[in-house]
């Protein structure tokens, strides 16, 4: 039966690797941690059965990690995905250009004057025009923990070379919308 743990956590960390690799979207990439975990639980039970202390200890570490990525990617992530979603769905509803979501994670700060406001996490463009409508910018906390998710319409930026700078003091972006994480507005 202990045979079995070593090809279970090799075809785990296999496949979890390719869902994750693949970026088909924040469920996909959730549910690669979860086999992750089911791979790093599988390494763990072969080290305390063969008494190996650095694969324990790698082991448990990337549980704690794996786990980490599932509540990200299926917890935090996912609705971000589903505020996209509802602001499309809204969109089609209303008169007026309808919107698709572009993903800008990891696309940069957000400034004015120097002052970081935030991380752009994503935006909303006309499906007709191709022109942005408003950004998602994400305020505060810690890996989605206690973020302000706040509505920048496109008027208010201007790009500077590869930086996203809201042209808009420190007041008047904290007035800005307050979005909830799985629901944006169509307009």
């Amino acid at each position: 039966m202990a045979e079995i743990f070593p090809w279970v956590a090799t075809i785990a960390t296999i496949v979890a690797a390719s869902m994750t690799a693949a970026n088909l979207g924040a469920r996909i990439t959730g549910y690669g941690f979860c086999v992750f975990l089911v791979g790093s639980l599988a390494w763990l039970f072969v080290g305390f059965h063969t008494g190996q202390p650095a694969l324990i200890w790698t082991d448990a570490v990337l549980s704690v990690l794996n786990i980490f990525g599932v509540w990200r990617w299926l917890g935090v992530r996912a609705k971000i995905d589903d505020g996209a979603r509802s602001a499309a769905n809204a969109s089609e509803r209303t008169p007026g250009e309808a919107l698709f979501p572009i993903s800008l994670l990891g696309h940069g700060a957000v400034s004015a004057s120097g002052d970081s406001m935030g991380k752009c996490v994503d935006a909303m463009a006309g499906c007709r025009s191709g022109r942005i409508d408003y950004l998602v910018v994400s305020e505060g906390g810690v890996a989605g923990v206690g973020e302000t998710l706040r509505r920048l319409p496109w008027k208010d930026v201007h790009v500077d070379k590869d930086e996203i700078v809201a042209n808009l003091k420190r007041g008047e972006f904290e007035r800005l919308e307050e979005l909830q994480r799985d629901q944006w507005p169509g307009r």
